[in-house]
This record gives structure tokens, C-alpha cells and sequence, in this order.
């Protein structure tokens, strides 16, 4: 029964709803928001609103009543490479207020949060879980890959592009022939990027239904799929199953283990980390070394772009993430008694799910690599922690030592690259690009393609207090904790010093005495870049990466 069904003291409401056209019993029925980030600005929202619509009929068949409402959402790509991209991770916040701002002031009965791209996924999960009414997820599903001269193309081939073209080695041309193919169709990037990582991952989370983070955007059965998420939602509602139930420790670290397994984007680290913060769990519970545990158990079975030469749309046809899940129960590393939006476990929903192709989800006793494709680095340059996509990085590069190449911006370092400036063996570090120094947390997959476009890809690493995008390759380390902003070692290396990772061992050091290192840090006082408006408020309430880059709790 919703809010406004019955009572006196009720009626100024219903004169609103009727003001709308509701009928009598209309205002019977529960009340399900469906809050949707349709946008004319980003290809993987553009044609949300058929997905929306999708679910209200779901919904009106189950005896629900939808009511469609607004979330903003930033495309990550776009917002590449300039001063916008300082505002895509903060727009989680804003996502995360919004959606239970929207919940609670209408007093909804329900939730089904309709989105598809990078930060839009995981502010929708924080809101689903403050607002803690029955609630399901369905994404609007990954794009197509773009095809040129026989070849399967992404996004991050669009960026490595240009930095071919920079370094000379295409013409504009040849550029040109990249820019019209590598994005054919609507829907979230088609590689294992960030937006399709996290919808990937509200399949092992329980909070999607199979098929949400694999059915191509363009394909009937994404509708079909919207339909049934319209339809499970109310029966979640008559069962009372409320997102806490099923996001429990267990959730997020089956969540993580399909993480590993199929290589996604190292900001799925940030991204869960903030949802165990908002639901209250403790680092001995949920951590990055919780992450890196399940790392060293779980092997990684799919290699997908930007990791591999295979695509979304493929992973779909070889059994999708249920496949993937499957293969991890029974080999004894998914918890399938955890519960998900269909109202049975996970064990129940994926126990027809079959591999139909080995190669792309490879059997466990025969993986990709025995590790997971993520892996968390600590040392003296990252007491912290700091995150690589291991699965995307060339073998050669797992253990590098070399010199540092010292940049404070984003800009700064695209310089040095651009014109060439970077040399074979260097390690690239670009600071002041955290959550608090940024401030923002910026993506850095310009100067990550630029040098994978440049031919340095395995001669070179890059490292940063910012983060990468899910399209990054190469020896790319980010999140580095703590952040020069917040005094981080990372502050106060030198043009020249050496530093040594080794990805295997799960290590990252400045090869310099800690005698002068606390020297150095003993003097050494943050840069604070200027800014207005919601970046200087960002920046005051913001925390570590290691903690998700959540806002302080007061």
C-alpha cells in the first residue's frame, strides 16, 4: 500500500497526483520510481528512455504504478582531457543525494535505477542502498564493436590512435578512418571498460538480472530484459527485499571475485570500496587488501579490450557473467547462496548458465594467469595502496625499475609526451591529480593511449594519485595512496629518482633512503590548485581513495 493511497491527511497529495491525470486506481497501487539518466549527450544514455519505458510496462503488468524521474550523469570519454573530467567522479555524489532525494521526498514504494555509464552506476548504488527500498538495476547495455580493415575497434583504440598520430606514425587521414568507426552504435564503450565493468559486477552483486551487463544495447532482448527488471522489482516489493539484504560482505566479495576473473577496470576498486563505506562495513570486512586476497585466489579467465583482442558482445555469446559465475561456483570461490533481485540465490539463478566458448571464459585449472586481473600495489611510495590493471599490462613490464619523469598535471605530462620528451625505461609520474589535488580524480587515458600509441607501451609506466579509465593498458599504476595533496610520498619525488615496481610481488617503492625521505617530507608543503564551486566544497569533504573517495562521515 503507498503512502498516498488512503487517509485525510492525504488528500493534498492525491489533488497533486491527480493534477498529473493518476486515477483512483492509480493511487492504489505501489508507487515504483524508475530513476533514469536518459541523456542526448552520452552515447550509452542517449536511448535510455526505451529502456525506462521498457520497465513501465514491466511494472503497469505487475500491478505497479511507474513514475519516471531524472539522474544526471557525465560521459567520461567527453569529459577526457580537459578541466571536465575533474567533475566525473564527483558527479557519484551528486547521483548518490540525488537518487535519495528523489526516493524519499515522493515516498516511493520501490526503485529501478536505469543508467549504463562509469560514476552513474555506482552514485545509483550508494542512493539504492541509503534509500534501502525494494530496488533492481538494469543497465542499457554495452555498444557494439567498431570494425575497420577487418579489425575490431573500442574507444581506447580511438585514444592510442591518437597518439600514433602525435608521435607520426598515421597520417590525419588514417585518423580520420579510426574517428568514424571505432563508436558505431549507442550504448556504454565496448571494451572491459568502467561502464561495463560495473554493470558486469551488479550481476555478481546480486542486484541485476542476468544479461544486464553483456545483451548488446541495439538488440531486442535488452528490452525484454527491462521488462522482466520492471516485473522482479514488484515482486521484491511483495517479498520485502530491500538492497541490504543482498548486499552483504559475501555480495561485494563475489562482486570482487568476478572482478578478477574477468579483468575489469581498476576503478571497480574505487567504486566498491565506496559502496562497502555506505554500507557501513569495516576495512576488516571489505578493504584493498580484502581486494588483493581475493586476488591472489581467483584466476583471471577472460582477456577483453583493452586487455585482449574480444569484445563485450562476445562475452554475451560465450554464457555472459552468469557463465562466468557459474564456473566460480563450482569451483568453490563464488558464494552462491547469496541472494539477488530474482528472489532466489545466485546458485539457483545460474545453474543452467553454460560456457560456450573456453577460449573467452577459460576453465578455471586453465586460466589467462592463476591471478586476478587486478592487483594492489604497497610500499614506501604507496603506504596505501595503489591499483593496476595487471591483465592489460605487458609481461615484460611486471617488473620495472627506472627513472622518474615528474610531472604536477595531467597537461603538464601530455606535453612531454606529445613532443616526444619521454624516453625508453622511464617511469612518468603524474601527481596532484587525486580526489583532494585534482581535485576531482581525473582519468588519465590520454597520456596512458599516447604512450601505448607511441610504441612505449612496454618500455614505459606511468603512475599517479589519479586514476585510469577502464580503457587504459600498459604498465598504468593509479590511486596512488596517500596523494600528494594529503602529503603522500608521492609528493615529494624528484626529477631522476628511481622507482621500482614489481606487479608480481604486489610492490612500489622510491629507491631512496628514508632518511631523506622524511627529510623531504619534513618541508615539503601541497600545491592547492584553485577552484570554485562544487570542486572547492568536493575538496574539503572528500577522502582517500583508499577509502572509495567517499565523503567524510560527520
Amino acid at each position: 500500500m503507498n503512502t498516498f493511497s488512503h487517509g485525510s491527511n492525504m488528500a493534498a497529495q492525491r489533488s497533486l497526483l491527480r493534477a498529473l491525470g493518476w486515477t483512483d486506481s492509480e493511487m492504489q497501487k505501489p508507487i515504483v520510481g524508475i530513476i533514469c539518466a536518459q541523456s542526448d549527450i552520452i552515447p550509452g544514455h542517449t536511448h535510455l528512455d526505451e529502456i525506462a519505458r521498457a520497465v513501465s510496462e514491466g511494472v503497469i503488468a505487475a500491478g505497479g504504478k511507474p513514475v519516471v524521474v531524472p539522474s544526471i550523469g557525465v560521459c567520461d570519454g567527453i569529459a577526457m582531457g580537459h578541466k571536465g573530467m575533474r567533475y566525473s567522479l564527483p558527479s557519484r555524489e551528486i547521483i548518490a543525494d540525488s537518487a535519495e532525494i528523489l526516493a524519499t521526498a515522493h515516498a516511493f514504494d520501490a526503485c529501478v535505477f536505469v543508467g549504463n555509464c562509469d560514476k552513474i552506476i555506482p552514485g545509483m548504488l550508494m542512493g539504492a542502498v541509503r534509500v534501502n527500498i525494494p530496488s533492481a538495476f538494469v543497465s542499457g547495455g554495452p555498444m557494439l564493436a567498431g570494425h575497420k580493415d577487418g579489425k575490431k575497434l573500442s574507444l581506447s583504440s580511438m585514444f592510442e590512435a591518437v597518439g600514433a598520430y602525435t608521435s607520426g606514425k598515421i597520417d590525419e587521414e588514417e585518423l580520420a578512418r579510426y574517428e568514424c568507426a571505432a563508436c558505431p552504435s549507442c550504448g556504454s564503450c565496448s571494451g572491459m571498460f568502467t561502464a561495463n565493468s560495473m554493470n558486469c559486477l551488479l550481476e555478481a552483486l546480486g542486484m541485476a538480472l542476468p544479461g544486464n551487463g553483456t545483451i548488446p544495447a541495439v538488440l531486442s532482448a535488452r528490452i525484454a530484459l527491462a521488462k522482466r527488471t520492471g516485473e522482479a522489482v514488484m515482486k521484491l516489493l511483495e517479498k520485502n527485499i530491500r538492497p541490504r539484504d543482498i548486499l552483504t560482505p559475501a555480495a561485494l566479495k563475489n562482486a570482487e571475485r568476478v572482478d578478477m576473473a574477468i579483468g575489469a577496470s581498476s576503478n571497480s576498486v574505487l567504486h566498491l570500496l565506496a559502496l562497502a563505506s555506505e554500507l557501513g562495513f569495516t576495512k576488516e570486512q571489505i578493504s584493498v587488501d580484502t581486494m588483493n586476497e581475493i586476488s591472489a585466489q581467483t584466476p583471471n579467465l577472460c582477456r577483453l579490450a583493452p586487455a585482449g583482442e574480444r569484445y563485450i558482445e562476445e562475452l554475451e555469446d560465450a554464457g555472459g557473467i552468469s557463465a562466468v559465475i557459474r564456473r566460480l561456483i563450482d569451483a568453490n570461490l563464488f558464494d552462491g547462496s547469496a541472494q539477488t533481485v530474482a528472489g532466489v540465490s545466485q546458485d539457483e539463478l545460474t545453474k543452467n548458465a553454460r560456457v560456450r566458448d573456453d577460449e573467452l571464459i577459460r576453465p578455471v585449472d586453465h586460466p589467462y594467469s592463476p591471478y586476478g586481473g587486478l592487483a594492489i600495489l604497497k610500499g614506501n611510495l604507496a603506504k596505501e595502496g595503489a591499483v593496476v590493471k595487471k591483465s592489460a599490462v605487458d609481461p615484460k613490464m611486471y617488473r620495472h625499475s627506472g627513472p622518474a619523469r615528474v610531472f604536477d598535471s595531467e597537461e603538464a605530462a601530455m606535453e612531454a609526451i606529445s613532443t616526444n620528451k619521454i624516453n625508453k625505461g622511464d617511469v612518468v609520474v603524474i601527481r596532484y591529480e587525486g580526489p583532494k589535488g585534482g581535485p576531482g580524480m581525473r582519468e588519465m587515458l590520454s597520456p596512458t593511449s599516447s604512450i601505448v600509441g607511441a610504441g612505449l607501451g612496454d618500455t614505459v609506466a606511468l603512475i599517479t594519485d589519479g586514476r585510469f579509465s577502464g580503457a587504459t593498458r600498459g604498465a598504468a599504476i593509479g590511486h596512488v595512496c596517500p596523494e600528494a595533496a594529503a602529503g603522500g610520498v608521492i609528493g615529494i619525488v624528484q626529477e631522476g629518482d628511481i622507482i621500482d615496481i614489481d606487479i608480481e610481488k604486489g610492490e612500489i617503492n622510491l629507491r631512496v633512503p628514508q632518511e631523506e625521505i622524511d627529510a623531504r617530507l619534513k618541508n615539503f608543503v601541497p600545491l592547492e590548485k584553485p577552484v570554485e564551486g562544487y570542486l572547492k566544497r568536493y575538496r574539503a569533504l572528500v577522502t582517500s581513495a583508499s577509502d572509495g573517495a567517499v565523503f567524510k562521515k560527520f
